[in-house]
């Protein structure tokens, strides 16, 4: 049974909503960010990311950011950029691009729920990127972006989604990464909160790190007020949820900076141990099991070639896994990948090109095109309370910051 709850968004005007939104915080690079923000005022990101205001090379303290980014938040408000619904609802929020389209329900869920376990994750956190987004929370007094949540869908809230997307939607643009996004607002609620009732489970797909933050923010806040009842705002956290079987993954690839002192011959010599290398054309695998590795202007495929005494756990038999667990740590030294500064991590939208483009500029020495993890994946990983390893999925596209903030 899934508990939800209805919430006054403070949201963009229908006309300034483009402008407005913005991409998740954590997945722009520091020189994306600036140049966004000097292309578009307006952006949200003068919010989620307010370190690009100050000069470049400045490095001011976390706090300084911090009050920033309140100021920036209080001048939205002030300026009518963002203005709070008057009674509390739910919204239903689709993505679309190219021929795929995913739709799904915004609204708020229990903290109390994730602590228990109701909605499940598949990631550590790092403690760093905990306590940035637990400050910015505190900082703002508000939630600015969505947690990416799945559930395996049922009968009734396709129903209430197929009927509600019929009706006038309260935003509808197309973003600069060439994703369609359309939201639509109900103040009558109390159908949704039953329908999820029929809802077991919950699962963060993207937004471990919010989620934990959140977590964390309740705490503080909880201990803070000593008339403290249960049903505050910050004893919730909104989230996007979508029906599992309509989200697309892609390959979060990797990147490495040396070799571990091997030569580029005895790197590859020590990989035949594990997995069968021919040159290739291909620069992105069609089955699990096979990895392309660019290295030196050239690209090999890498065929997985261990055999199992025994079925493999859901973790173990994750591409992202058998890269770690026969390549980055045996061979390259590369233990904990979510610490080790050798490693890098790009996304699946950045394609390929990415991948070339770090490795001939020298920014790495060699990638790694990985087979992407699938939904069946997250959902067994997550329903064995396993963690799998850094970095496993991204999702795309992504939902936009800024279009429904959450104050606390």
């Amino acid at each position: 049974m899934a508990v939800i709850r209805p919430f006054r968004a403070l949201r963009p005007e229908f006309e300034k909503a483009k402008q407005v939104a913005c991409v998740p915080y954590d997945v722009v690079y520091d020189s994306e960010v600036r140049r966004y923000i000097g292309e578009n005022p307006l952006s949200f990101l003068r919010v989620t990311r307010a370190e690009a205001e100050f000069p470049l090379g400045s490095n001011p303290a976390s706090g300084e950011i911090f009050e920033r980014a309140r100021q920036n938040l209080s001048e939205f408000i002030e300026k009518k950029l963002l203005v709070r619904d008057p009674e509390p609802a739910i919204y239903v929020y689709r993505l679309a691009i190219g021929d795929h389209s995913q739709t799904g329900v915004v609204a708020c869920c229990s903290i109390d729920e994730y602590e228990t376990g109701h909605i499940k994750k598949h990631e550590k956190t790092r403690p760093d990127k905990v306590q940035d987004r637990t400050d910015h929370m505190l900082a703002l007094n508000a939630q600015t972006g969505l947690i990416f949540l799945a559930f395996r869908n049922t009968a009734g809230i396709h129903t209430l989604i197929e009927d509600t997307v019929k009706e006038r939607p309260t935003y509808s643009f197309h973003c600069k990464e060439g994703a369609a996004h359309t939201v639509w607002r109900d103040p009558d609620y109390q159908k949704w909160l039953a329908a999820f009732e029929h809802v077991p489970s919950l699962y963060i797909a993207d937004g471990h790190h919010r989620a934990e933050s959140s977590a964390n923010v309740r705490r503080i806040l909880r201990d803070k007020n000593p008339d403290h009842r249960g049903d505050e705002n910050y004893n919730y956290v909104v989230v996007g949820m979508f029906p599992a079987e309509d989200l697309r993954i892609l390959a979060y690839n990797r990147v490495v900076k040396d070799l571990n002192g091997l030569s580029e011959e005895e790197f590859l010599q020590k990989i035949s141990e594990s997995f069968v290398i021919t040159d290739s054309e291909e620069t992105e695998p069609h089955t699990h099991g096979h990895i392309c590795l660019y290295v030196n202007g050239k690209w090999r495929k890498l065929k997985f070639a261990v055999d199992y005494f025994r079925e493999p756990d859901p973790i173990e038999r994750l591409d992202v896994s058998i890269l770690q667990n026969y390549i980055l740590s045996p061979i390259l030294g590369i233990d904990d990948p979510r610490t080790d500064p050798r490693i890098g991590f790009v996304g699946g939208a950045r394609g390929t090109e990415e991948l070339e483009r770090s490795v001939d500029d020298g920014e790495a020495i060699a990638a790694f095109s990985l087979f992407p993890t699938t939904m069946e994946d997250l959902l067994d990983v997550s329903d064995a309370g396993e963690i799998m390893p850094p970095k496993s999925t991204w999702f795309d596209p992504k939902l936009k910051d800024g279009l429904l903030v959450y104050e606390l």
